[in-house]
């Protein structure tokens, strides 16, 4: 007989074991499905842990290399050892998978090790075991989107996942898509010396920011040597011994061009992934992207079986898949789950670093909303000043009549830290007077925010 679970999640990254998590908090009988070695899924193992390590391992040799003269430290001839570096990467993702384990045994939830495949619309098969549950869910995330023309070896050609093994620096890396995984990862060696080639098919970066933002944070990454192609199109690479050719063409048609690299990263987006579940034999419905279909509270088309994360509809980030497995967790235990889709932060971990949330410009203007701005740059900022940190700017979009906070962009030092109090400020529907209401500590980065706040009530201080 199968063994039954009040709840089996498939997918043991963030949205998977916190919905675990707290279904087991709340007294549910819970079982987690997960084919890696590990846990954690894409983001400990392969994605946003791992990459940050590398981000923060390269920042620091490129302060110690660039930046410490300027504050009187003198520290001779600064290298990096980056066998060291990608070791020191694997204990940071090694502490934090053991670490969902260790909450995995504290919580009582039993780790099913394998891949799951459905078998009917209750029940899964995992290494030829078969287990059933009154609620599963899909938790499968997401996996890199492929280009035609463009092979990916993980060698010479590579995901985010390859791009953070390399075991050298390349000389030339082309970066295939100007979101945000190929310019972190970009990041990274072109801190550590690699001439970056950004490839992108529209005519600016990063498309899901605001314009504004977007474009200070080019300015930002060409002062750091990146190049850019934008409105370029990649139709072909092909691969040698000692690196990959490019075909690229103009966007709206022009002539092809060729580009020489070591390395290339293909970072045009993600897509979910649900390879190998056998949705079909659950009956279970997908949209033409393989997004898993839901309802307002996570339900597929067929009852008992739930989704969240990547694999359904929304943006592709961690904290929003925690948030709708708790959401979901609680939902299936009788409470009142919710999350609020306009307070969902991004944060692009990039020096300095970038971060948003709730509505852009080019989105108010579209929807015909009055809006009014405040801004203040981190220039005038005494902490900033102290630091050397005194590049971009802090922006909060206001409605013209009520004062609510819309949204809020921040491209500048600690830039995802700060985003944190307009998060607050907006799920809590406060107004810009609120936040310019607020005592801040001086001299702090967050007195930008409040001067910010002020700014959309034409009252900033020190500006």
């Amino acid at each position: 007989m199968a063994e039954n679970f009040d709840l089996i999640v498939i997918g043991s990254g963030p949205g998977g074991y916190v919905c675990a998590i707290r279904a087991a908090q709340l007294g549910m009988k819970v079982a987690c499905v997960e084919k890696r070695a590990t846990l954690g899924g894409t983001c400990l193992n392969i994605g946003c842990i791992p990459s940050k390590a590398l981000l923060q391992s390269s920042e620091v040799f490129h302060q110690a290399a660039h930046g410490l003269k300027d504050h009187g430290i003198a520290v001779g001839e600064v290298s990096f050892d980056l066998a060291r570096m990608q070791a020191r990467k694997g204990e940071v993702v090694g502490a934090n998978t053991k670490g969902i384990e260790f909450l995995f045994k504290k919580n009582k939830i039993t780790w099913i090790k394998g891949a799951a495949s459905f078998t009917g619309p209750n029940a899964i098969e995992v290494a030829g075991t078969a287990y059933t549950a009154k609620s599963i869910v899909i938790a499968t995330g997401s996996e890199s989107v492929p280009l035609k023309g463009v092979e990916v070896d993980e060698t010479r050609i590579v995901t985010s996942t390859g791009a953070l093994e390399l075991d050298k620096v390349p000389g030339r890396l082309v970066v295939i898509g100007g979101g945000v995984i190929g310019l972190e990862l970009g990041s990274v060696w072109a801190r550590l010396g690699a001439q970056v080639t950004v490839v992108e098919f529209l005519d600016r970066i990063t498309p899901g920011l605001d314009g504004e933002i977007s474009k200070a944070f080019q300015q930002s990454l060409t002062k750091q040597g990146f190049k850019f192609k934008l409105g370029h199109k990649v139709t072909g690479a092909k691969t040698s011994k000692t690196g990959v050719t490019l075909t690229i063409e103009p966007a709206k048609g022009g002539a092809a061009e060729t580009l020489e690299a070591d390395i290339v990263l293909l970072a045009i987006g993600r897509r979910a992934y649900t390879e190998g579940l056998n949705l079909a034999a659950a009956g279970v419905a997908a949209d033409a992207r393989g997004l898993v279909l839901t309802d307002g509270h996570y339900a597929t088309n067929v009852p008992g079986i739930y989704a969240i994360g990547d694999v359904i509809a929304g943006p592709m980030l961690a904290h929003k898949a925690e948030e709708e497995g708790v959401a979901l967790a609680e939902l299936l235990a009788g409470q009142a789950g919710h999350v609020n889709y306009d307070a969902i932060p991004g944060v692009v971990y990039t020096w300095p670093e970038v971060a948003n949330v709730g509505k852009t410009e080019e989105e108010l203007k579209a929807a015909g909303v009055e809006y009014k701005v405040g801004k203040f740059p981190f220039m005038a900022n005494g902490r900033a000043r102290a630091m050397g940190e005194m590049e971009g700017f802090a922006k909060i979009l206001a409605d013209k009549t009520t004062d609510r906070l819309l949204g809020a962009h921040i491209i500048g030092p600690d830039a995802g830290t700060l985003i944190a109090e307009l998060v607050t400020a907006i799920e809590f529907g406060a107004s810009a007077e609120d936040v310019a209401r607020i005592c801040h500590a001086h001299p702090t980065l967050s007195e930008v925010v409040k001067e910010a706040a002020l700014a959309a009530d034409g009252r900033a201080l020190h500006i």
